[in-house]
């Protein structure tokens, strides 16, 4: 097995061709909506009809890829963020068990990914088979998404 890590990554580790500093702070995009935002970090619930209650929790202070480049402020901050939203996830959705996946080898800008998972799970027992958006994927139920997200948001305050 032989691949290579993007031509552009250097670039992208940089922020200079980072796609998360680039995006605006919308309420509403391609991916996703928006149901919670402090200064520096915005949890999007997921359109893509990957797992209900998927939810991305993205760094929107300066570009960094790892969590080590926070400073302990802004640390704190993100990962209190991360925690106030996995528990009105876990609280909303009831799953078996919450995963946290900070990985950033698509995407090499600080974010976690939020899965609930349940009973019925693509992998029980073993890492989500999550795999890169591309924005065309299937999509959840828009009436269901936007009825989550609201109940998301009151339970978040």
């Amino acid at each position: 097995m032989t691949s290579e890590w993007p031509a552009n990554w250097a670039e992208r580790i940089s922020g200079k061709a980072c796609e998360m500093c680039q995006s605006k702070r919308l309420d509403e995009d391609t991916y996703g909506i928006r149901i919670f935002e402090t200064a520096d970090v915005d949890a999007v619930l997921q359109r893509a009809d990957i797992q209900r209650g998927y939810t991305l929790m993205i760094w929107r202070g300066r570009h960094v890829v790892e969590p080590f480049e926070l400073s302990e402020p802004e640390a704190q901050a993100y990962w209190k963020a991360t925690s106030t939203v996995a528990k009105a996830l876990a609280t909303f959705y009831r799953p078996l068990k919450m995963n946290y996946e900070t990985l950033g080898n698509t995407v090499p800008h600080l974010h976690t990914h939020l899965l609930p998972r349940f009973v019925e799970d693509p992998a029980p027992g073993r890492p989500f088979p999550l795999l890169p958006q591309s924005g065309d994927e299937a999509q959840i139920d828009p009436a269901q998404l936007a009825s989550d997200a609201a109940a998301l948001r009151a339970l978040l305050g």
